[in-house]
């Protein structure tokens, strides 16, 4: 990952920094060319030769005596003794070198220039007084001891003309003082640049003898660094001389105490108590294997209840076989069933003991109505309920659909979204990003990638570079390039993170700089060395422009990575972002067209990316798998319009098919959809495309189920009633069910709509008014359309061309003896209404005796009342003959209660190992270029996205704590932000942060302080004056900057004494702040805030003394899974609101442009967990208000958990991750699951008989129905979607369908039958069959006339 606009600027102050720094570490290097002072003469015969006393009193070097080729000055190798300074010139160096007096052996005009460039490695250390200290008395011993020759010996030396020059010394320093300098800076922080400054005063020095080795190095000519060699020391290897050791300050001194981000050693530090670690999950160890406690606990549990269970099946069955009663017939007694069958299909009217609740009682009676009245004025009924839903449909002028992922999946209350507002509105919205990642191809025999780091491969990406350049977009007729909408914080110069950047972006300077060598080179010395700084003027960080790579063998790495930070506007609008667009557009053709041609022909691969590439490939999905969505429903309506015709005899197929009324099925089910999505664009929702794959498979579910309910309801009537009956009777015997199935699927989405997550709301809303639009287009023109069918079916015209008429005699033998049926039939109803039947006694009497008659009939004139339920119909003999029989058996039963069980509880243990996030390779199309890229993402890159503390409403008045609550020098908390923020950075595989925050506020204290006497500085007048590096103070055409300038009258904003306990007072901070965010970093002052900090801080109402936000950044660990990116955001949340709660400063938070999109995982598993609760309690109270059992309510609440448990048992199983998807998916599954069970028991609650009779009852009408309806409809069209081309159809659409399908079937068919026949509630029948027999007259006859 790239660093930010703000970390482009701070890195060019450490490269100048550090250039200026290598001066000063040389000491001699630090002198500019000066008239030889007065004090030379005293030593005319020093330059005839080498000479050398080690002697206390005596100097080893003493003034300048020339200067090299590139300008560099040398010392006078001098052994002289040292001399008095004068008062004045002893104050000054006591200021700089308290512990030097006297003596010395320094010039005026050398401690002058030395102290001007010590002042360039003050800023990085002043927060440490402890290091900053021991570092100046390092070099305050080297230049100005009294006792310099002790430890330093000159042994090389230059002759020039008339005088000798030093071209190397021994510097002889005790281990101990090395140690303790090294220990006292090791930790000390740069915030500017997220690291530590050992990075840059000591090229990242492990130790204290690499940091001396560094500082001694003899630099080249014309690259910074010492003009002579400085061999440090630890053992004297002359008589006579000693090691330097004077007392050196650890940096937890109580007198020079540093901060605990930049001394975690101190004791203060020490006694801190570490943030609680999460907690190793509970195992228990059965010999050698771990098993987690709860996976434990579940198998106990299912051992427990499969024991009682059995146990209680073994009572049960001992009890049955010693009490002959009903229970003992057999499951299948064809009599018994057929009469019972009768009764509740409407053949026999409904008895006076039937226990109905008032809901179903008003229920039936209303349906019973109803269908009479919708059978005899179809046409009205259909016309207007069609209306009804055209006019619902005009809202899709309106429709538009949402595409943004940040809109999607973030909801705009949420707490994410008001992060990312907030961020945007008062600091800057986060920049956009353009990249391409070019690496090797591995090795075919070792697999490993060979370095890219090559002449040619440079060379190609000058080539790369060029054309990108030379890009022109067109946007509104004007042609837009890179340098119009690039990042440019320092300048005129795009902030490109690359390695070109070396050669500060020109082809010309390659060769001339050296080619590869000099990129290696600059690998090493990117924060020193000017010739590598970058052409934008800062440091390019090695690992921002690599990939690929182990440790810091930046030389390894097998893949260039190529940045372009784009600016970017609030809200993704405006003129800024359409240029933008635009660019980027073209930029991947170009990639497209001849970039990849061009690396591919080098035997290299090419990844690329821009910012809008996700959202323009999202588009380009929505459209990739039209044709198998298109063909997965062709399927299923081919297979619809079979099962709910009668296709038993071919010859008749044409007339008995339902084709027609299937196809007008199907458009019912897809105008409740475009009714339900006309209805919200209307209203200004926006659809998105998760609703358009979804809802009509959804409804299309639902649709069909009841579709064929219905149609088999009609056609189990018999064929003799009258149609307006025959829909009557049908509508009372599976209305309420419908309605029931219906109400709690609407309301279990209702429920969903309160989700926070806008991508699962949406989808929740859509699909309850669908559902509801779909039920009641299904009772009203689904209806009407059944008795149009019926009506061209009795009139025996064709399916599909209704106007074509068959001679009856073709289809007389298929419909078999009509006319006794209908004679029979009407004896039975004849002068009576069947609704007025339950409310006659007299015709009650009358009426079971005709039902003795037409049973009699029907066995022996083999005169068929009931088609569709007869053991001979192909639709339900499977059920009849095979299922219900095999469910029948008590061994059986018993083992499909243990399996459910098992499976259930193994669902729970594995739900618990289901990963949230998705991945962004599974939402594109398998053939999009994004899925390379995404890859190689994970592949090669080094640094993770930046990481942003915001903080709120910050009281910088001197009465507030919360400075030192904030801040990490010294003097500051030791559990402020900033320090717990570089704690944190020391433990990055847990709080996956990567390094100490920037922190705009420390370096302003710095910046500020008397110490950083070249940064905060002003003119007599009182204005702000810059470091004298910069213009006016010096002009970038000169060579070397006058001192004695405009700025020679300059002094620091303040002394010690202007400040209270080093901290500025409330006028001071707010007079200041302003120059600080203006002032330009530069080697004089490295903690200037223009560019690192200018977006860092709202001023506006600063003037209050309250700053309404300021942010402090800092870098995640490279996050290559989607479980780190999770992961890593809660980690941040937590840290946060830990650290908010110690500090008792609840106005802080987190920001990263990452987290956005995956904010929704971190309340996912808590939200997902409180819909479902509500939505069971949902399903629970509908179920219980229309049938007012407590019994069948929780059995069918209890199959609907299961069912969902289990599909989540199955997602773990297959690594399908909880996300947005998913969830909506499972939303789904509570519709789908509520048709699998709710018909099933409400047939079995209305059925006749004992529990197995009712069961098989249930089964042999409601359970043929449901089969074919949902589990072949769903199955076939499923199947289809594994030749989906987008992985995301594959995963969470044919692998989540077709487990759902085949989860809902087995419980809806197999469970729930079988713990009805054994637990089920009572039927609203109170009579048992027994004793209605016994209570009947044993052979009255009936009368026929």
């Amino acid at each position: 990952m790239i660093f930010s606009a703000r970390n482009m600027v701070v890195i060019s102050v450490r490269l100048l920094v550090a250039l200026g720094l290598l001066q000063v570490l040389t000491f001699a290097a630090l002198l500019k060319a000066e008239n030889t002072d007065s004090q030379f003469l005293l030593f005319p015969n020093a330059t005839s030769g080498l000479q050398e006393r080690h002697s206390p009193g005596y100097c080893a070097m003493y003034d300048l005596c020339g200067e090299r080729s590139d300008g560099k000055v040398l010392n006078c190798p001098y052994s002289t003794p040292a001399v008095m300074p004068d008062e004045f010139l002893s104050s000054k160096i006591q200021s700089l070198c308290p512990m030097i007096s006297g003596n010395v052996c320094c010039t005026e005009t050398q401690f002058d220039t030395l102290r001007a460039q010590v002042q360039q490695a003050i800023p990085f250390l002043v927060g440490c007084p402890a290091c900053l200290r021991n570092f100046l008395n390092l070099f305050c011993e080297l230049s100005c001891s009294p006792n310099q020759s002790m430890f330093i010996n000159v042994t090389s030396i230059t002759k020039g003309n008339c005088t000798s020059t030093v071209d190397a010394i021994d510097f002889y320093v005790s281990d101990a003082f090395g140690e303790g300098l090294y220990n006292s800076c090791r930790d000390v922080k740069f915030g500017t640049m997220n690291t530590r400054a050992i990075q840059f005063i000591g090229a990242g020095a492990r130790n204290f003898k690499e940091w001396f080795a560094f500082i001694g190095h003899q630099a080249e000519l014309g690259t910074p660094g010492s003009p002579y060699a400085i061999n440090f020391k630890s053992r004297p290897e002359s008589s006579g001389m000693e090691l330097m050791n004077v007392s050196v300050y650890s940096c937890g001194d109580t007198s020079l105490g540093c901060s605990c981000g930049d001394c975690p050693s101190s004791p203060v530090c020490s006694d801190y108590e570490p943030p609680p670690q999460e907690k190793d999950a509970c195992l228990i160890s059965l010999g050698s294997i771990k098993v987690k406690c709860i996976e434990f606990s579940l198998a106990i549990l299912y051992i427990v209840l499969v024991s009682a269970f059995f146990g209680w099946g073994l009572f049960h069955r001992t009890r049955e076989r010693r009490t002959p009663s009903s229970y003992t017939k057999p499951l299948l007694n064809f009599e018994d069933e057929k009469h019972t069958a009768m009764k509740v299909h409407g053949m026999v009217p409904q008895e006076t003991n039937a226990q109905l609740s008032a809901v179903q009682g008003y229920m039936s009676s209303f349906y019973r109505r109803y269908g009479t009245w919708v059978a005899k004025n179809p046409t009205l009924v259909l016309c207007m309920s069609l209306a009804v839903v055209l006019i619902l449909c005009l809202g899709l002028i309106h429709f538009k659909v949402e595409t943004r992922p940040e809109k999607l999946w973030v909801g705009p209350g949420s707490r994410a979204a008001e992060e990312k507002n907030f961020f945007d509105s008062h600091l800057a919205p986060f920049y956009r990003i353009e990249q391409l990642i070019l690496a090797t191809m591995p090795d075919i025999k070792s697999g490993k990638s060979s370095s890219i780091v090559s002449d040619d491969n440079i060379r190609l990406l000058f080539e790369i570079q060029k054309k990108v350049d030379g890009l022109r977009a067109n946007y509104s007729g004007s042609m837009v390039s890179l340098t119009d909408i690039c990042l440019k914080p320092m300048g005129q110069d795009c902030a490109t993170q690359s390695v070109l950047q070396y050669f500060k972006m020109d082809p010309e300077n390659y060769y001339r700089y050296g080619g590869v060598q000099h990129v290696e080179y600059c690998f090493q010395h990117y924060t020193s060395a000017d010739t590598c700084m970058s052409a934008f003027k800062a440091p390019l960080d090695p690992s921002t422009a690599l990939g690929g790579f182990s440790g810091n063998n930046y030389t390894e790495a097998s893949a260039f990575i190529l940045t372009y930070p784009v600016n970017n506007a609030i809200g993704g609008a405006g003129n800024e972002n359409g240029k933008s667009v635009a660019w980027e557009k073209a930029f991947i053709q170009l990639v497209k067209d001849e970039l990849l041609p061009m690396v591919q022909s080098r035997n290299l691969t090419l990844s690329f990316s821009s910012e809008s590439s996700i959202e323009e490939e999202l588009k380009r999905e929505s459209t990739a798998d039209v044709i198998t969505i298109s063909i997965s429903y062709l399927v299923m309506f081919a297979y619809i319009s079979i099962t709910l015709g009668d296709a038993s005899h071919l010859s008749s197929f044409y007339v008995s098919s339902k084709v027609l009324l299937g196809l007008s099925g199907v458009i019912v089910v897809m105008l409740s959809v475009l009714g339900s999505v006309g209805f919200f664009s209307a209203i200004g929702v926006k659809s998105t495309l998760i609703i358009m794959e979804v809802i009509p498979f959804l409804v299309l579910a639902v649709g069909v189920d009841n579709m064929c309910i219905l149609v088999h309801a009609v056609k189990r009537q018999p064929s003799g009633l009258p149609l307006e009956e025959r829909i009557s009777n049908a509508l009372v015997e599976v209305g309420p069910s419908i309605t029931l199935a219906s109400l709690s699927e609407v309301l279990a989405f209702a429920v969903g709509s309160f989700i926070p997550m806008p991508a699962c709301r949406v989808f929740s809303m859509f699909a309850a008014l669908a559902v509801f639009l779909d039920f009641l287009l299904q009772v009203t023109a689904f209806v009407a359309l059944i008795v149009f069918d019926f009506m061209r079916a009795e009139d025996n015209r064709i399916d599909c061309f209704p106007c074509i008429k068959v001679p009856f005699s073709s289809v007389e033998s298929d419909e078999g003896h009509q006319s006794e049926k209908a004679g029979i039939s009407g004896l039975v109803y004849a002068g009576s209404e069947p609704s007025d039947l339950a409310y006659s006694p007299r015709l009650q009497e009358s009426k079971k005796n005709l039902d003795r008659v037409a049973e009699i009939l029907m066995v022996k004139g083999n005169i068929n009342f009931n088609q569709q339920n007869s053991p001979n119909n192909p639709s339900c003999r499977p059920t009849k003959e095979v299922h219900a029989p095999i469910l029948g058996i008590w061994g059986v039963k018993l083992a499909i209660i243990a399996a459910f069980f098992a499976f259930t509880l193994a669902s729970i243990a594995l739900c618990t190992r289901i990963e949230p996030g998705l991945e962004q390779q599974i939402v594109l199309p398998r053939d999009s270029y994004l899925q390379g890229y995404f890859n190689d993402v994970s592949k090669y890159l080094r640094i993770g996205p930046p990481l942003y503390f915001v903080v709120k409403d910050y009281n910088y008045s001197s009465n507030s704590r919360h400075t030192n609550q904030l801040c990490s020098i010294n003097q500051c908390d030791s559990n402020s932000l900033l320090n717990e923020i570089s704690r944190a950075s020391l433990l990055p595989e847990s709080s996956y942060i990567a390094k100490p925050a920037a922190s705009w506020l420390d370096d302003f204290l710095v910046w500020m302080s008397p110490e950083a006497f070249g940064c905060c500085r002003k003119y007599v007048n009182g204005s702000y004056c810059p470091p004298d590096d910069q213009p006016p103070c010096c002009s970038p055409d000169e060579g070397f900057c006058d001192l004695g300038g405009v700025c020679k009258d300059c002094t620091t904003c303040f002394r010690h004494s202007d400040l209270n306990s080093g901290r500025p007072s409330t006028e001071q901070f707010r007079e200041k702040l302003p120059w600080f965010l203006n002032a330009l970093p530069s080697a004089d002052c490295a903690k200037g805030g223009h560019g690192a900090y200018t977006s860092s801080v709202d001023l506006n109402g600063y003037e209050s003394g309250v700053i309404q936000a300021s942010e402090f950044r800092t870098y995640h660990t490279p996050l290559n899974k989607q479980a780190d990116y999770v992961n890593s955001l809660r980690a941040a949340r937590e840290f946060s609101s830990r650290v908010s709660d110690a500090l008792k400063y609840p106005n802080l938070s987190i920001f990263s442009v990452l987290h956005v999109l995956r904010a929704i995982s971190g309340y996912l598993e808590d939200s997902i967990n409180q819909h479902f609760y509500s939505t069971c309690c949902a399903v629970f109270i509908v179920c219980l208000a229309i049938t007012s059992s407590v019994w069948s309510s929780a059995i069918i609440l209890l199959v609907l958990a299961m069912i969902i448990v289990d599909l989540m048992g199955v997602m773990a199983c297959l690594d399908i991750q909880l996300n947005a998807v998913s969830v909506v998916n499972l939303l789904m599954s509570i519709g789908i699951a509520v048709e699998f069970c709710v018909h099933l028991s409400h047939a079995f609650s209305v059925s006749q008989g004992d529990r197995n009779q009712r069961a098989t009852t249930a089964l042999g009408t409601m359970g043929a129905s449901v089969f074919s309806g949902i589990t072949l409809t769903k199955l076939v069209g499923v199947l289809v979607l594994y030749f989906s081309r987008s992985e995301i159809f594959v995963v969470y659409y044919f692998q989540m369908y077709l487990a759902l399908v085949l989860i809902g079937f087995l419980h809806g068919l197999v469970f729930l039958p079988v713990i009805l026949s054994m637990i089920g509630p009572p039927s609203v029948y109170d009579v048992p069959l027994k004793q209605e027999e016994e209570e009947e007259p044993p052979s009255t006859p009936a009368r026929l006339g």
